[in-house]
């Protein structure tokens, strides 16, 4: 295995608190110029702010927030986002900084237009039927009351609408590891309802899905883990309106990376990976399978 990476900077956390600035700027129906002159700002600095390309104080966002009209709970959130501007690189750790509630991916899931993911372990989120997923939440938040769940699963189904948005729908490039057809999360009912879902899922004209099987062998995604590259729309002129992110999760938290160097080396992966599985007919095919099989 090739020594790591170790990233030193990043971006994200100033593009998030930007583009949440610009929401809440925008819903309360103010102009640029017109929130500069409350705040005593230049349209520049609001405009270099919205557009993530500067950090800021969280006394700063205190005030932009209270100009914007935002609530308690957003206006923590965002100072907490805030002091991760000024961060060498960008872990997410969950229940520091930044409130559990505010899912900083959301916004990055929400403006993509293209991911690229390899799923090594479990069903993408985006793809999971509710039975798997309350499984897999439980499983994840040990204590949690029933209430917590349902609102867990509420939200992570509710974000299932990405897939057939009728404005630009994102693109999926979408890898299993085998291993995930043949684990029954949730019981064997469960497990079956979930892989007819990915079997509906596949046939959706944004998603290409496919399984790379037990006997590709030694492919990059054994180095890697689960991972997923989302890339983001072009602009006028043709370039990134915003950098493409590497999101990686893990059990306490998540590394968002868009240094070149490391979205090369990601990309290069999913590369490797994407050649190393089954095609999509014959993707489909081996879910079908094994979901008649658990299904007997």
């Amino acid at each position: 295995m090739t020594e790591a990476i170790t990233t030193t900077g990043s971006t994200v956390p100033r593009r998030q608190l930007g583009r949440y600035l610009r929401d809440l700027r925008n819903k309360s129906r103010l102009t640029v110029r017109a929130a500069g002159a409350q705040l005593e700002w230049s349209e520049a600095k609001i405009w270099r702010i919205e557009t993530g390309q500067t950090s800021l104080r969280s006394l700063d966002v205190e005030a932009m927030c209270k100009v914007y009209g935002a609530s308690a709970d957003m206006t923590e959130a965002l100072m907490g986002l805030a002091k991760e501007t000024k961060a060498r690189g960008w872990w997410h750790s969950y229940g520091d900084a930044i409130p559990e509630y505010f899912d900083v991916y959301i916004g990055l899931e929400e403006a993509a237009s293209h991911f690229s993911w390899y799923e090594s372990e479990l069903v993408p989120g985006l793809f999971q039927t509710e039975d798997y997923a309350r499984a897999v939440i439980r499983a994840d938040n040990q204590g949690a009351d029933d209430a917590e769940v349902e609102r867990r699963v509420h939200v992570r189904i509710a974000r299932q609408a990405l897939l057939t948005r009728v404005t630009h729908p994102p693109v999926f490039n979408v890898v299993l590891n085998e291993a995930i057809l043949h684990r029954p999360v949730g019981g064997e009912e469960a497990a079956h309802g979930q892989l007819k879902r990915l079997i509906e899922v596949s046939e959706l004209p944004t998603v290409s899905l496919r399984v790379v099987p037990f006997d590709a062998g030694l492919h990059h995604g054994i180095m890697s883990g689960t991972f997923e590259l989302l890339r983001f729309p072009l602009n006028g002129n043709g370039q990134d309106t915003e950098p493409p992110t590497v999101y990686v999760e893990s059990f306490t938290g998540a590394l968002y990376l868009d240094k070149p160097h490391e979205v090369a080396r990601y990309d290069t992966a999913f590369t490797n990976i994407w050649e190393s599985s089954l095609d999509e007919s014959a993707s489909r095919e081996l879910i079908t399978q094994v979901t008649r099989e658990l299904g007997k």
